[in-house]
């Protein structure tokens, strides 16, 4: 069994930064991609960031392309999310999750989940 674990949300004005980490359990961490997403009140979640099992690529939403940075370490089994200039409308949930396919963006893609961090933007 897979166990994902957020931290690092909190309240931060716009413009300033955050870094979210997922800590994972289990041996199989490094054989997948892994992903964040994030969740608005009365949104529906919707893809952050992608990085493959070896950290060599990455994918980002256009909407925190260049603001946001996703990395991972396999040793650590752990995946984070930095957030730089950041808006309010970054305000929500934050999940991280496993990827079945290295070219996951859909929620339906992802198999198992975090349960989740908060981040709010304030203006």
């Amino acid at each position: 069994q897979v166990q994902l674990v957020e931290s690092g949300g909190g309240l931060v004005q716009a413009g300033g930064s955050l870094r979210l980490s997922c800590a994972a359990s289990g041996r199989t961490f490094s054989d997948y991609a892994m992903g964040w997403f994030r969740q608005a009140p009365g949104k529906e979640r919707e893809f952050v960031a992608r990085i493959s099992w070896s950290g060599a690529m990455t994918y980002y939403a256009d909407t925190v392309k260049g603001r946001f940075a996703i990395s991972r370490d396999n040793a650590k089994n752990t995946v984070y999310l930095q957030m730089n200039s950041l808006k309010p409308e970054d305000t929500a949930v934050y999940y991280c999750a496993r990827a079945i396919d290295h070219t996951a963006t859909k929620t339906w893609e992802y198999d198992y989940w975090g349960q989740g961090t908060q981040v709010t933007v304030s203006s």
